[in-house]
């Protein structure tokens, strides 16, 4: 485990959070991968993002009610997420994780933040990409706002998801 300091320079307080190293087993879906981390092959959920589902299920159903959009749509959307998520992350791949105040979701996963080698932030890049939309659940709102301009830049520049049809 990565600890890391908070510093204070010129009056302003830089804060970094503790990280945890994994590796990327395989790329579930759009927004959930399947890591080893601490010894244990674990599927974890990205914190903040919510992609489409790649597959029919109860919440494809969900959601096909929700934004008046068909299932296969839906899919086909997903699908995408999926495909953009794999083009970033790979099996193999080293990253860092980093938990929020709420440590996992109602299905038992640890909700994360991922950390690509590069230093990036792979939550954000799927969201400033335009292949997700921001999922906000308190308590876990270290990087609400930074998600938010992402998504914005995404929306306004019609990136992923949000491209104009063909």
């Amino acid at each position: 485990m990565k600890v890391f300091l908070i510093f204070l320079l010129s009056g302003l307080a830089v804060v970094a959070y503790a990280t945890t190293p994994a590796k990327v087993i395989r790329v579930v879906d759009g927004d959930t991968l399947k890591v080893e981390m601490n010894g244990r092959i674990v599927n974890v959920r990205l914190i903040g993002i919510d992609t489409p589902e790649s597959k029919i299920n109860k919440k494809t159903k969900r959601d096909a009610t929700r934004s008046s959009q068909d299932i296969k749509t839906i899919v086909s959307l997903g699908k995408a997420a999926t495909s953009f998520t794999k083009s970033i992350v790979k099996p193999g791949d080293l990253v860092d994780i980093e938990q929020d105040v709420q440590p996992r979701d109602r299905y038992g996963r640890p909700l994360v933040y991922v950390y690509l080698k590069s230093g990036k932030m792979l939550n954000e890049e799927i969201i400033a990409a335009g292949f997700a939309s921001i999922m906000t659940i308190p308590p876990n709102v270290r990087y609400q706002e930074r998600f938010l301009r992402a998504y914005r830049a995404a929306r306004e520049e019609q990136r992923g998801l949000w491209a104009s049809p063909p």
